[in-house]
């Protein structure tokens, strides 16, 4: 990574409760979608979110990568990817028979990263009508947001810089096939063989980090705000981020 710019690490103070979102939901292509930044930015980020949807942390991640970095402001895009049928907090971690089972029942149906990858193209085209100045993408990508993340990664887009934050279904396979670069902030729960693997197989420019103290989901829905400790990690996974993709895009 460049030289640290402080320029694009300015976070305003994390809120740890009853956040109120910078940004608005619109229609794009079909599937509601929070967006939130400068709508003349020419860089985006398209933020894929964890299995529990539009949670408001991962809605203030998304606020603070719009607006963070005041040399690149960048439009930030949150689609619903799952329609309104997001998994339930509560069934994690699934350490119940009845949790195990309401999990692995909404999974294939509704969670499958197969299913999903094809949409992205028509999000980022409605994306580029909503702003035309858009010239650069960027895609974050929160557990299983991850996972898209690490394979569209692997193929020919528009995107320039990919970011995972604790990785589902990390896979050595996936990471042979980058093509941009790619920064992993993986958490205490992702088994550390499948992130030194995955960082082996990279072969492109690479950031990957361990945050030996945080739980999966420590950026997104299951980070607690309210813990010192997991709000400040929080905000520095959010600025390593934001300077990735000063760098990159």
């Amino acid at each position: 990574m460049s030289k640290h710019s402080e320029a694009c690490c300015r976070i305003p103070p994390v809120v740890d409760e009853g956040y109120s979102p910078k940004g608005k939901y619109i229609d794009l292509n079909g599937t509601k979608t929070y967006v939130v930044g400068d709508e003349k930015s020419e860089g985006a980020i398209l933020s894929v979110y964890d299995i529990f949807g539009h949670f408001p942390q991962t809605i203030q991640g998304a606020d603070i990568l719009a607006y963070s970095d005041t040399e690149h402001p960048y439009q930030v895009f949150v689609p619903d990817f799952f329609n309104g049928n997001a998994a339930k907090i509560e069934w994690y971690p699934p350490d119940t028979d009845d949790k195990k089972k309401a999990l692995g029942d909404w999974f294939p149906t509704v969670a499958s990263p197969p299913q999903h990858l094809p949409k992205i193209p028509g999000l980022l085209d409605a994306a580029e009508k909503h702003n035309g100045n858009i010239k650069s993408w960027g895609i974050i990508g929160y557990c299983w947001g991850g996972k898209l993340a690490s394979l569209i990664a692997g193929k020919d887009t528009r995107f320039k810089a990919a970011v995972q934050t604790s990785p589902a279904m990390v896979d050595v396979g996936d990471a042979e096939k980058v093509k941009i670069p790619m920064m992993v902030l993986a958490s205490m729960e992702e088994p550390a063989e499948d992130i030194r693997k995955y960082e082996e197989g990279l072969k492109v420019t690479k950031h990957v980090e361990t945050f030996g103290d945080q739980l999966h989901g420590f950026m997104s829905a299951r980070a607690d705000l309210k813990d010192e400790k997991v709000r400040r990690e929080y905000e520095r996974g959010y600025k390593l981020a934001l300077q990735f993709f000063h760098d990159h895009l």
